[in-house]
Parts: C-alpha cells; structure tokens; sequence
C-alpha cells in the first residue's frame, strides 16, 4: 500500500492549528484574562513578600541594572526600570486609547461622552474629599489622589466575568469613565506630582517633540525613529524632574488619528494589485521587480487601512497587559501585610485609602450621575439601569495599578508607603468583590 505524502498530514491539521490560533488571539485580546494574569502577579508579590524569603523579594528588585557605550553607563535598580521604564510603554497605550476613543470612539461626541465624564468626575473629587477629611496631618494630605483612580483592565476584567448578559452600554459606560479617569490621572500626576523643575531637561524634551511632529509631517511612518524621538522625550523629562513615564502620553498624543492619505484609494490599490498577481504573468524571472511593486502595494493598504492610534493600540496592547502591568505589579505589590510591622500613623493612612475607593468612588459615580440624570443635563443610554450604575461605581473602586504608582510619587517614605499600597490593595479587593456579588445579582435581575 502507498504511503500517504507527508503533506496530507500537514494539510489536515492545518484547520485544527488555525483553529488554535484564533482561539488563542481572542484569549489574549480578552480583558478578563489579563485581568487575571494581573491577580496572579499580585498573589505571587504577596506571597514572596511575605514568606521565609521575603528579603530576598526587595534585595531582587534593587540589584542595578545597566546600560550604556563606552565610558558612559547608565546603572538604576531593576524597580527603575519597571516604574520609571516599562511603565513608559504603559502610557503610550493608555495615550493612544485616550486618543483613539476622543477622535472616533466614546469620547467623540460630546451627547454621549458628558455623562460618563460627569460621573468620572464625581468618582475623582468625593474619594479626594474623603480622603482629606479622614487625614489632618500634611504628610499624610500627599496622597490625596491616590484613591481617584480606576484601574482599566481590572475593573472590566472583574466585568467580563459576569458573561454577555451584562448590556453593552454599562460596559461602554465603564470604558468611557475610565477612560477619562485615566486623562485626569495623568493631569494630576503632571500638575501635582512634578517636583522642582529643572529648565534644561525641558529642551531635550522639545528636540523629541519636534523631531516627532517632523517625521508626521513628512509622513513618515518607520516606527524606529519615533521610538527615538520617544527616547529623547524620555530622557528630556528625567532631567527636567518631570516623571519620565509621562513622555509616552506626550507620544501618544502626537500619534495621527487617521489614516495617511495617499495617491489611491487603499482598497483600489490593493484590488489592483491583487488582479495583476492573479494573472499570473509577474511570476516571470524577469518581472520580479513589477511583482516586488505589487507586494509592496499590498503590504503598504494591509497597513494604511488602520490610523496609526489604532495600529499601536492593537500591537502594544498585549504586551501591555500580559507583560508590562503584570511586571508592575509583582514589582511593586509586595508588601508586608503583617499589621505589626505597619507603623502606627500608617493604619490611618491604610483606612483613609480603602475608605476612599470603597465608599467614595461608588457614592462620587452614582450621586454625580443621578445629579446630572436629575437636573436633565443628561440621559442614561438604553439598557443602562440604576442598578448598572451601581455595578460600574463599585467597578470604579478598584484602583490598583494607577493608585500603585501614585502612591510612590506621594510618598517618599518607605513606612507611609507601605502602608498606602496596604490601603490600595484593601481597597480593591473589596471594591472587586462588592462588584462581583452585585454583578451576580443585577445579572439575574435582567
């Protein structure tokens, strides 16, 4: 009997290996699994910082990394690179989101972006005034913002475990308020948290900035020289005491919003292209060139067909969730949670936080849009009922990344710090789970 080629085999398990792959990008597009990935990375924070090796977890984190040419080196602990670095691309994403959602998503009209940005509002100023209330000593009033924010991957993780019975319009309601929650995250981090300017810094810094609106200008879109001009932007901020995370919302914001406009239409361009490769007359030796000209067409509508915000978004995205935010967070959640080991001015610190996301963020998001649904400045959109704009003030409550790395701008401390990341992880958890037994409860409601 005649053995079946080795290319049947391939070709039959071809539909099985595609099926796989597509199974596997919806997976890591899922914000319910990187919001998981992120729990993970927490637990294992926790568990090293307080096990029998618990030294080991920050000895790790401060051992100097360096980089540089020659005699000049540039050496910072691997915690730097993660917050002051890593974090970088971190922004560029939550900047290209912010842009992309303003030009063309639910930030574009203003009918239906004010309500989510009213109740954002709310959600940022009543846990501040909480907090305040709650804290008379001055260094302590530092960390004022760090309950404001709302952490985007798992507040709509914790969402996309409640299934599709949850309406579409509660969980663009809870995008769109994150969303600006996150633009008022950045202002306050750029006003409040930017410690004594240093003027030459800022120089560096305009070379980058320029050297980014000349390259859009010119339509250039070779990625390796933005991520130069990125550099510089980078470097111009270290110096000039501004945090050097922030240089990616700068490059977010500089990124276009639309598509390059070019000689012919894409989907012209790319019919053409494909017409004469079906001909079948450029397979020739001597048409190699032509048919370098007709890939070359193709591979350029593949790419022009999507605004560069959007072409960032979705290739950064994944690395953002399944590395960049899990990095963070199994640098920076391993903290004692040994009470003994807690100062005593920090227990009121670590109350203050919780209090502030567990009751300020709900009551600022429901009561700021009950305020504008009341006075007729706004309507909620359909499918969105009183009781999902409870799940989405709860939802707001989990602070975590964003209030993670406020806290280290607001404290320099290491006692008032661990005790303001005690405070966001208490905080959250709770928040997470009111959430959850709510979600649960308005999902059988519906």
């Amino acid at each position: 009997m005649a053995e079946s080629p080795p290319f049947d085999d391939l070709s039959q398990a071809r539909p099985l290996t595609e099926k796989v792959l597509t199974r596997l990008r919806r997976l890591l597009h899922g914000e319910a699994v990187s919001g998981v990935m992120l729990l993970v990375a927490t637990a294992a924070a926790l568990i090293w910082a307080n096990s029998p090796f618990a030294h080991g977890y920050h000895a790790f984190w401060n051992v100097p990394f360096a980089v540089g040419f020659g005699d000049h080196v540039f050496s910072r602990s691997l915690h730097f690179w993660v917050n002051d670095v890593l974090m970088t691309i971190f922004f560029l994403v939550v900047g290209v989101e912010i842009r992309r959602e303003v030009h063309e998503g639910s930030l574009s009209r203003f009918d239906q972006a004010i309500l989510p940005m009213i109740a954002a509002i709310g959600g940022v100023v009543i846990p501040a005034l909480i907090y305040l209330s709650l804290n008379s000593d001055p260094a302590h009033r530092q960390g004022w913002a760090v309950p404001t924010a709302t952490d985007i991957a798992f507040a709509v993780g914790v969402l996309a475990l409640l299934g599709r019975r949850i309406p579409v319009n509660v969980r663009v309601f809870l995008l769109t308020l994150a969303t600006v929650d996150d633009v008022i995250g950045v202002l306050i981090i750029a006003v409040f948290y930017t410690p004594d300017l240093q003027l030459g810094g800022f120089g560096l810094a305009s070379i980058g900035i320029l050297a980014a609106i000349g390259l859009r200008r010119i339509s250039i879109g070779f990625a390796l020289l933005y991520v130069t001009s990125g550099v510089l932007i980078w470097i111009g901020f270290l110096i000039a005491g501004i945090h050097p995370a922030l240089a990616g919302v700068v490059l977010a914001f500089m990124t276009p919003a639309r598509a390059r406009a070019m000689r012919e239409p894409l989907l012209e361009s790319a019919s053409r292209a494909i017409a004469h490769l079906q001909s079948g007359g450029v397979a020739e030796a001597s048409d190699l060139q032509l048919l370098q000209q007709h890939l070359r067409d193709l591979r350029v509508a593949h790419r022009e067909i999507l605004s560069p915000v959007s072409r960032v978004q979705m290739a950064m995205r994944p690395w953002v969730a399944y590395g960049v935010m899990p990095i963070f967070a199994l640098t920076n959640a391993g903290v004692s949670l040994n009470g003994a080991e807690l100062a005593a001015d920090g227990r009121p610190l670590m109350t203050s936080i919780a209090l502030a996301l567990v009751v300020g963020k709900p009551v600022g998001v429901v009561g700021a849009t009950w305020l504008a649904v009341r006075t007729g400045w706004c309507r909620l959109a359909p499918g969105i009922s009183p009781g999902g704009v409870c799940l989405i003030g709860l939802l707001a409550g989990v602070g975590f990344t964003m209030s993670f790395f406020t806290s280290m701008l607001a404290f320099s401390g290491q006692e008032l710090l661990q005790a303001a990341k005690q405070g966001v992880l208490l905080g959250s958890s709770i928040a997470a789970t009111l959430g959850l037994a709510w979600g649960i409860v308005y999902v059988r409601r519906q």
